[in-house]
């Protein structure tokens, strides 16, 4: 049967306690969520003969998580992906946010909500936690007190759904996401990890990951996974440095309701992945980054490649194209997003 277990994962530097939840299912899925950050740090999917395997990438231990990391499992707010120079106007006042990414703004800034603690609430008739925060008017430089609601849900149909809502009362910009890192075969790189995406478009960049403000076909392109591709199959022919996928695909949707919108799968291990949003893009990241530095759950060492993010969201620098998909929340409205990664046997 589901059921959800409470315990103490260590004590934040102003001597605050920090919550971590197991949630498992009847099937056996485990879920673990942390307080700090909302970050989901360890995810127990079993494999075609029935063994379990974490499949995110993240830590046994608060310190290494207050010791820096690049958002692994995290809620990314209250602006996820890039600003460019931290800039954006809106109802004609301009604002600054801090400068944390080479001359960008990225994922909310030097302290965003990967880095704030939550209050939570176990919700045991769902198998479901609740997490909120207070992002008070000016902090890391937004406008507005932006009241933001987190639950976390594991389903008996093997199936992390992610529910997001927030108010605020000024008018402000919100882009929220989860900055998960998979492997689906627990271990090793991702290159062989075959993916589709239900995208026919996706946003150019420039040499800083900034949108240029086109929306490209994808058709004859490293970008083009209408039909499944091995993940690493085409990285010879992209530009950036270093190589590997950090950007942005224009998800075909037929409405606005929770759709899926790609599909992941691990030969060796059997598993797949599909990941349901209501999100208008999804950020597709093959741990370009990662540089060995970093060890996790089980002893896994995070090599360059070793994970991939799929972060649903609207677009990266939306504030300042006003062509893509709106990002300003005003007061009197309520932001809404669902995103979801269910699990499946090949």
């Amino acid at each position: 049967m589901s059921k959800i277990q409470e315990e103490n994962f260590g004590t934040l530097p102003d001597g605050g306690a920090v919550k971590r939840y197991t949630l498992t299912n009847r099937n056996g899925l485990v879920a673990k969520l942390i307080e700090y950050g909302a970050i989901l740090t360890e995810l127990q999917v079993p494999d075609r003969n029935g063994k379990m395997g974490n499949v995110v990438a993240g830590f046994d231990n608060l310190e290494q998580y207050l010791g820096g990391h690049p958002f692994f499992g995290a809620t990314t707010g209250r602006y996820a992906n890039r600003i460019a120079k931290g800039k954006f106007t809106l109802d004609g006042n301009s604002y600054q946010l801090p400068i944390n990414n080479g001359p960008n703004s990225l994922h909310g800034g030097v302290k965003g909500f990967d880095k704030r603690w939550w209050k939570s609430e176990a919700l045991p008739e769902k198998n479901a936690v609740r997490f909120r925060y207070l992002s008070k008017d000016g902090e890391e430089g937004y406008p507005g007190n932006l009241d933001v609601t987190v639950i976390y849900t594991l389903t008996e149909e093997d199936t992390i759904q992610i529910d997001y809502s927030a108010t605020t009362d000024k008018a402000t910009i919100v882009n929220l996401t989860n900055h998960s890192y998979f492997n689906l075969a627990g271990g090793g790189d991702i290159l062989n990890h075959e993916i589709r995406i239900a995208a026919d478009r996706y946003t150019p960049v420039n040499s800083e990951l900034i949108p240029t403000g086109e929306l490209a076909p994808v058709a004859g392109t490293a970008f083009d996974f209408q039909a499944a591709a091995k993940i690493g199959s085409r990285f010879d022919r992209l530009t950036n440095t270093p190589r590997g996928y950090d950007h942005n695909f224009v998800l075909k949707r037929s409405g606005s309701g929770l759709e899926t919108v790609c599909w992941v799968s691990e030969a060796t291990t059997w598993r797949r992945m599909e990941v349901l949003t209501t999100e208008p893009g999804m950020q597709l990241y093959t741990g370009n980054f990662l540089d060995g530095k970093l060890k996790g759950v089980g002893g896994v060492t995070y090599h360059q490649h070793s994970a991939f993010c799929l972060e649903t969201q609207h677009f990266p620098d939306s504030p300042n194209h006003p062509k893509f998909p709106s990002t300003v929340l005003r007061p009197g409205e309520a932001f809404r997003s669902t995103t979801a990664y269910r699990f499946l046997k090949l």
